[in-house]
């Protein structure tokens, strides 16, 4: 097969993600049947017009979900199928979060996962199954393979001026499993209430919830957390995002940074630190971790959501003294421990320099989006106030005098743009000015510029 007909769209973007979508659909509808032959990866570029190395990763990633086989002087060939994998009969289930399927998705909280580096992960894992003895595939450690644990800590003090030591690493499934093991930790030592941001993610507080701490909300100005307020909340423990605050996108000032590490000590409590969105810093280098200022009392929580995808399911926690056995043994009884391919290969990409130069590359592609989102707001609605622009994924938009959130919200869906409203984040959803959170991650700058066009369009028919 020297020929092959995949559609792709340039002005949608993520070119990469359309072939590979192409490709996956040709064998799922039968018009490539299994055994069929495909065009050298070198040919396909030539026939599409774009480079190699999108189309190679197409194929791996079409390998890797089993769709093609690859074998050397063989070639890439069609896989044999279940057949119902091969017919036109009822598709596989839609993710479950795109619920709107809209075609402008401003979603907050996600990150381009077409830019996932597969290539470089893809030698890390063969680099750690060619070099990982065989004892060191069982159970180990629960707190993660020491290996992991040394480059976290180096990496966590040179990037987040982290004061992590490799044994208060503890390797967990992402930052919602350190959450909930803390919470589990608290509940265990008595504690009665749990302080959160005011707003907060919703999803956050209903983890919280489900492990049975109840929870008080303190609110956020433009300096982050209120400690007063928190200081008279009755709680011990405080869950705080730092780097930058969900939803508002608040760097906590440094003197609030002081004041937070201060009623901590005073009242020998706990900050849970959601260091999530810390890679991603566009005015300066990133702040240091609140960790760094009293690693006694943070408990410093990050993971690889932001920086690669979110179902790597990887992330750690840096654990104060008198709290890590107890972090360690609720980790084993919850799963045995990570995933230790998956930590050796992490390994590999710490210590190669290549996840370094993975999210210089992201930073460079998130800045040119939010400033594509900027932009366009000062372009198309300059009497909104757009806040949270020096870090992160998302933007936190006020809305004008007179605006509905959920009416904006419907209005912006009525024309293709998918946005979230900022009064379910809240304790009170009346608390607060009419907002939206938009994440700005996924789209390219000429379709963000587009969207925001569009929800401007949406506040003028509202108001």
């Amino acid at each position: 097969m020297s020929d092959l007909l995949v559609g792709i769209d340039r002005a949608l973007g993520n070119v990469g993600a359309q072939i590979t979508a192409g490709l996956r659909e040709a064998v799922r509808s039968g018009r490539l049947a299994p055994g069929d032959r495909l065009p050298s990866s070198r040919a396909l570029a030539a026939d599409l017009g774009v480079s190699r190395g999108m189309v190679v990763e197409a194929y791996e990633q079409l390998v890797a979900e089993g769709y093609l086989t690859s074998r050397h002087g063989s070639g890439t060939r069609v896989a044999q199928l279940p057949e119902q994998h091969t017919s036109r009969g009822p598709e596989l289930p839609r993710d479950v979060s795109d619920v709107s399927e809209l075609p402008f998705d401003l979603k907050p909280g996600s990150s381009d996962m077409s830019a996932f580096p597969r290539s470089a992960w893809l030698a890390a894992t063969r680099h750690a199954l060619a070099t990982v003895p065989h004892s060191r595939l069982s159970y180990g450690d629960p707190g993660g393979v020491p290996e992991l644990r040394i480059a976290l800590a180096g990496y966590l003090g040179r990037v987040r001026a982290a004061n992590a030591s490799p044994d208060r690493i503890v390797v967990v499934g992402g930052v919602a499993q350190g959450i909930a093991l803390v919470v589990q930790a608290l509940v265990v030592r008595e504690h009665r209430l749990l302080a959160v941001e005011d707003p907060s993610s919703a999803t956050q507080r209903g983890l919280l919830r489900s492990n049975g701490l109840p929870i008080v909300g303190i609110p956020v100005d433009g300096d982050g957390i209120d400690v007063d307020v928190l200081a008279r909340s009755g709680a011990r423990a405080v869950l705080v995002t730092p780097a930058h605050q969900y939803p508002t996108g608040v760097v906590l000032s440094p003197e609030r940074r002081a004041r937070l590490t201060a009623w901590a000590r005073d009242v020998d409590g706990l900050i849970i630190e959601d260091d999530y969105d810390a890679e991603f810093r566009y005015d300066r280098d990133p702040v240091g971790c609140l960790q760094g200022l009293d690693p006694d009392h943070v408990v410093h929580l990050g993971s690889t959501s932001k920086a690669l995808a979110p179902g790597m399911r990887l992330g750690w926690a840096v654990v104060p003294e008198p709290w890590l056995e107890q972090i360690r043994e609720l980790k084993q009884y919850a799963d045995l421990g990570s995933a230790v391919i998956n930590q050796f290969a992490f390994v590999r990409l710490l210590e190669s320099g290549a996840y370094d130069r993975h999210l210089r590359a992201m930073r460079l592609r998130y800045r040119g989006r939010r400033d594509a989102v900027a932009d366009a707001f000062a372009e198309f609605l300059p009497e909104v106030e757009v806040n949270g622009i020096r870090a992160g994924l998302h933007l936190y938009v006020e809305l004008p005098v007179g605006c509905s959130e959920d009416a904006v919200v419907a209005a912006a869906a009525e024309r293709g743009v998918r946005v979230e409203p900022v009064g379910p984040m809240r304790e009170d959803a009346a608390a607060g000015p009419q907002a939206l959170v938009l994440g700005y991650a996924m789209l390219a700058e000429d379709r963000l510029h587009e969207a925001v066009r569009r929800i401007a369009e949406a506040c003028r028919e509202v108001v």
